[in-house]
């Protein structure tokens, strides 16, 4: 997943803003010596963690927000007539602190946070949605955008230039700019309490999934794990499951013991349901709130506002999507799921299969059917190893990149990892942080965002990270990964790379500022080169040994590669269906129990036909679409999976992993960022419009 805190402005009104300054700067600290007003002077301007601290935040935002406001009046004070450099281009200047202050605040917000960080969140939310209220419903900068946006053709603009103009004429309008006064005033009211709602979301979640943790006092409770995974649990003389942010936990696919089995799986379903951190009056009333708000800006539903500027435009192109699937999906689902009650039966037990049954005994039925498992890929599949020469190793095969470990930047925590990367000519090219372990102040889920955005006009290169919530080794052991999570770092290094190679003028169209149906396309192509011969063989070497991983593991890994694909689908669309549900609802409904509009959206749309496939997120822990820039667009993971695999095929058909086809991809589409548009960037590279059929063929349901 690509998260940006400015990605999510217009989206959500959820991380940004301005208000009116003069009450807050009285609270204001010593502004001389706080590392945040300055830019810093690490390598590539990178945050320098080691200065700062909690209670500099809350001040640099505020100042911040002063200055971007000053900036805009200066804008609209201009009694000259309204030019690119006066309006766009001044515009575009007019955040760069916000940037700054807000980059390592959403860093450390969403993968080492605090009570101290979660207060000064909570503080900021309706600020900032003020704040940015305040500048695109102003309709005096409108008015000259308006101006620029009409004559366009006369101005004799370069292409990003004018993609520029484009891009914050169709903002303002998405935004509200041609509303009211009076319904600006309402707008503004809504966008504040969604924000204050979403942040609520977020913090109540995190306090429920580290509630939910599962004790362990007997250590025979744990039997099917290795000893380095129970080793891994120990917690002085307990032993702590907690809590990934999907439904189904990794755990659940070895844990021998039923009762135990069922106890996490309820923990995990359970987690914001029913608790004190409860969040379905918390989702409701977002719900509400957005298709109010989608009401007010002329749409029959938040779904059909918020798909305005992506690729699918309608809700009615995503359902349409989702019925070509769904059928296909469940009925390969229901045969796994046949399949699976049977291995149970011929296990000795006899129990209807349940949620969470489904992983041990998949996991058992696929070692029967392709002698493969789990326990034998791991040691192959060491955590650096997979970064260094798997990940690494085929970015620079592709694109001639290079990279360097650091050891002399000051990140925020000790687990992150950081690399300088390098072109093929030596140039620096930016810096890298991977940040790869759970911990009770990280939330769930993998990302990448940017500390410092690419871009000319600043001469700014990129510093990018990537978190990922893998279980840490206790001290000593190897940071083992399950071929999943292999996956996983190659999918959030695409985006890095969608980030690395962004080569564009102005901030707010550089690298992954796309749409959310495009922005997943780099990251899950870039999983095809997880099982890539060449790349597979350089970085899958046993921990202890050096060996490397066998051909019959291997042909294994790609034999079971369809396998259980109707449940991995089913449970990604049930997810989808439901954030399409949640945002197509009309401003005048009022959901009063919203577990039962769950359930009446998965089994209108049949996705609760297969009694043990539940969604992979449920409604009360679906981070993506109620405390991130997801909502109404959870489905783009499929978007783009159809792009991905199209692309994949290409590459198949002129070589795979070469040098030439990688500079190609990156000339022709990484590189572009949102300076073309996007169905015509992609026809121009792959030479005809994307197919579904690969995807169909990936997925096991040609």
């Amino acid at each position: 997943m690509k998260t940006n805190p400015l990605f999510l402005i217009l989206i959500t009104g959820l991380s940004v803003s301005a208000c009116n300054q003069s009450a807050e700067t009285n609270a204001s600290a010593d502004l001389q010596n706080n590392p945040l007003m300055e830019e810093s002077t690490l390598p590539y301007a990178t945050p320098d963690f080691s200065k700062i601290k909690n209670e500099h935040f809350k001040p640099a935002f505020i100042e911040a927000m002063r200055q971007q406001t000053e900036a805009i009046d200066q804008i609209t004070a201009n009694k000259e007539e309204p030019t690119f450099d006066n309006t766009v281009l001044a515009i575009e200047k007019s955040g760069v602190l916000l940037e700054r202050v807000s980059n390592p605040f959403y860093a450390l917000t969403g993968a080492n946070t605090n009570d101290e960080l979660e207060e000064i969140q909570e503080f900021l939310a309706p600020k900032l949605s003020a704040h940015y209220d305040a500048i695109y419903l102003n309709d005096a900068l409108f008015q000259r955008l308006k101006t620029l946006y009409t004559k366009r053709s006369e101005l004799d603009l370069d292409q990003e230039s004018l993609k520029l103009l484009e891009n914050y004429y169709e903002d303002f309008e998405i935004a509200g700019a041609n509303l009211s006064a009076d319904d600006k005033d309402k707008l503004k009211e809504i966008n504040a309490k969604e924000a204050t709602l979403s942040t609520k979301f977020n913090q109540t979640l995190l306090a429920a999934n580290n509630a939910g943790v599962i004790i362990i006092q007997d250590k025979a409770e744990l039997a099917g794990l290795s000893e380095s995974e129970i080793s891994a649990l120990k917690d002085s003389s307990d032993w702590k499951i907690t809590l990934q942010n999907t439904t189904q936990q990794p755990l659940l696919q070895s844990l021998e013991n039923r009762d135990l089995r069922e106890k996490l799986f309820k923990a995990s379903w359970n987690r914001a349901d029913g608790s004190k951190n409860d969040t379905k009056a918390i989702i409701s009333e977002l719900a509400e709130l957005r298709a109010q708000k989608a009401k007010l800006l002329g749409f029959s539903n938040y779904a059909e506002w918020s798909l305005q500027k992506t690729m699918a435009k309608t809700p009615a192109h995503v359902m349409d999507l989702f019925s070509k699937l769904i059928p296909a999906a469940t009925a390969k689902a229901q045969n796994e799921s046949d399949a699976i009650q049977a291995m149970v039966q011929q296990s000795g037990e006899d129990f209807k299969l349940e949620p969470w049954d489904w992983n041990l005994y998949a996991e058992k039925v696929r070692k029967a059917k392709f002698d493969l498992d789990e326990s034998q890929i791991k040691p192959y599949f060491e955590l650096e190893s997979v970064l260094e020469n798997g990940v690494f190793y085929a970015a620079e095969k592709l694109y001639g990149i290079t990279f360097k470990k650091r050891t002399d930047i000051p990140t925020y925590h000790d687990d992150v990892l950081v690399y300088e990367l390098f072109e093929e000519d030596g140039e620096p090219l930016g810096l890298f942080y991977g940040d790869f372990f759970s911990r009770e102040s990280k939330r769930g889920g993998a990302w990448m965002s940017n500390l410092v955005t690419q871009s000319k006009l600043f001469d700014k290169k990129p510093v990018i990270y990537n978190v990922c919530n893998y279980t840490k080794p206790s001290e000593g052991e190897p940071a083992l990964l399950t071929y999943d999570d292999v996956v996983t770092m190659f999918h959030e290094f695409g985006h890095a790379l969608h980030g690395f190679f962004a080569d564009q003028m102005y901030p707010s169209l550089s690298g992954t500022s796309v749409s959310r149906d495009f922005v997943e396309f780099p990251s899950q192509f870039n999983e095809n080169w997880a099982l890539y011969p060449d790349v597979l063989k350089n970085y899958a070497k046993h921990y202890k040994t050096g060996e490397q991983i066998p051909q019959t593991l291997i042909d294994k890994i790609k034999n079971a590669g369809t396998f259980n694909q109707g449940y991995a689908l089913t449970e990604y669309l049930a997810a989808a269906n439901l954030d399409m549900q949640w945002h197509m609802i009309p401003a005048d409904l009022k959901i009063s129990d919203a577990n039962q509009f769950e359930k009446d959206a998965l089994h209108k749309t049949k996705l609760d036909v297969v009694h043990a496939v539940v969604p992979r997120y449920r409604s009360t822990y679906f981070s993506h679409i109620f405390g991130s820039g997801y909502a109404a667009g959870y489905y783009s993971y499929l978007w783009t999976e159809m792009l991905d695999h199209d692309a994949y095929n290409w590459f198949e058909e002129h070589n795979g992993l070469t040098r030439e086809n990688g500079q190609r991809f990156r000339d022709m589409v990484l590189s572009r960022g949102n300076t073309l548009d996007l169905e015509e960037m992609y026809r121009a590279w792959r030479g005809s419009e994307p197919k579904i059929e690969p995807l169909l063929k990936a997925r096991g349901l040609n």
